[in-house]
C-alpha cells in the first residue's frame, strides 16, 4: 500500500476535503448567519432597543451574506475539482481496466468463434455432405443401370439433380451466415435496407457513413443489427422499428428502437449476449433500455476504424 500511487492520491484527497470542508462550512456559515444577523438587528433598532449604533451593525451582516453567497459555489467547484483529480483512476489503473477488458472479450470472441466454428462443421457435415454423398450414389448407380433399365437410369439421375439442387442451396445458406454476399455487393447500407424488407415489423432505416467500413466491422455490424432485428420480430410485438447508424467524432453510433413491450434482459437469451461478444471484439459497449411496457431501445458505441 504505501508503494502504490493510489495511496498517496487517496490520503491527499482525505487533506482537502477537511481543508476545503472547512473553508466551505465557513462560507455557508456566513452565508445562514447573515441574514439572520441582519433580521435581527433591524428588529432591535425598530423595538427601541438600541440607537443609531444598531444600524452600525447592519453592513457587517450584509458583508457576510454577500461573502457566503458568492463563496460557496468556486469552494464546492474546487472541491469537486480537486476530488476528480485526485480520485480518478491514473494511467497505470486505466491500462489495467483495459487489459482486463481486453482479455475477457479475446476469451469470449475465441469461444464465440470456436462455437461457430463447431456450427459450420455441423452444418456441413448433417446438410450439404451428406446431400453429396447421397448423389454419388445416385450417379453410381444411374451409370449401373443406364444400359439395363434407361428408364431407372434416368429417374436416378433426376433425384441426384434434385439432391444437388438441395445441397447447393443448403451451401448458399451457409454462406449467408458466414458472410452475406449483399454485404459485399451493396454495402452495410443495403444490406440493412434488405434486413428490414425481410423483416416482420416495418423497419426504417437510416444509415449516414462516410465511407465504407473494414470488412470485418462491417460484418459485425451487419450480423448485430440482424440479431436486433430477429429479436424484435420474435419477442417483442411492436408494430414498427427503426434503426439508425451514423459516425459522429470518431465513433460509430447504432440505435434500434422498436415500440414493442419491453422486458429484454441479457441474461434471459443468448442473442443479445451474442451482440455483446461482438461489439467486445472492437472494443465497442452496449446499452440496453427495455422497462415493461416498452419501448426497447439498444445503443451501441465502437471505434469507427479498425
Amino acid at each position: 500500500m504505501l508503494i502504490d500511487a493510489g495511496t498517496w492520491r487517496d490520503l491527499a484527497w482525505l487533506f482537502v476535503q477537511i481543508v476545503a470542508g472547512a473553508v466551505g462550512l465557513a462560507f455557508l456559515a456566513a452565508l445562514v448567519v447573515g441574514p439572520v444577523f441582519v433580521a435581527a438587528v433591524v428588529v432591535q433598532f425598530l423595538r427601541g432597543a438600541g440607537d443609531g449604533k444598531v444600524l452600525a451593525l447592519l453592513p457587517l451582516g450584509v458583508l457576510l451574506a454577500v461573502a457566503g453567497w458568492w463563496g460557496c459555489p468556486p469552494v464546492a467547484r474546487g472541491t469537486a475539482w480537486l476530488s476528480g483529480g485526485l480520485l480518478a483512476p491514473g494511467e497505470n489503473a486505466r491500462l489495467r481496466a483495459q487489459m482486463e477488458q481486453l482479455a475477457e472479450s479475446r476469451a469470449e470472441t475465441v469461444d464465440a468463434r470456436a462455437a461457430e466454428l463447431r456450427r459450420i462443421e455441423r452444418d456441413l457435415h448433417d446438410g450439404a455432405q451428406a446431400r453429396l454423398v447421397s448423389l454419388t450414389m445416385s450417379l453410381g448407380m444411374a451409370e449401373q443401370e443406364l444400359d439395363r433399365h434407361p428408364e431407372a437410369a434416368r429417374q436416378l439421375v433426376a433425384e441426384a439433380r434434385a439432391s444437388a439442387r438441395t445441397a447447393l442451396n443448403e451451401l448458399r445458406h451457409l454462406v449467408r451466415g458466414i458472410h452475406p454476399p449483399v454485404l459485399t455487393e451493396r454495402g452495410l447500407g443495403g444490406a440493412v435496407e434488405a434486413l428490414a424488407l425481410a423483416s416482420a415489423v416495418p423497419v426504417e432505416v437510416e444509415v449516414r457513413l462516410v465511407e465504407r467500413l473494414p470488412d470485418p466491422l462491417e460484418s459485425a455490424l451487419y450480423f448485430v443489427i440482424a440479431e436486433a432485428l430477429a429479436n424484435v420480430g420474435r419477442h417483442s410485438h411492436a408494430s414498427w422499428a427503426f434503426v439508425r447508424l451514423w459516425e459522429e467524432q470518431g465513433r460509430l453510433r447504432l440505435m434500434v428502437h422498436d415500440d414493442g413491450h419491453g422486458g429484454a434482459d441479457p441474461a434471459r437469451g443468448s442473442g443479445l449476449r451474442g451482440i455483446q461478444q461482438r461489439l467486445a471484439a472492437f472494443d465497442g459497449h452496449l446499452t440496453l433500455s427495455s422497462p415493461p411496457g416498452g419501448p426497447t431501445e439498444l445503443f451501441a458505441e465502437l471505434p469507427c476504424r479498425q
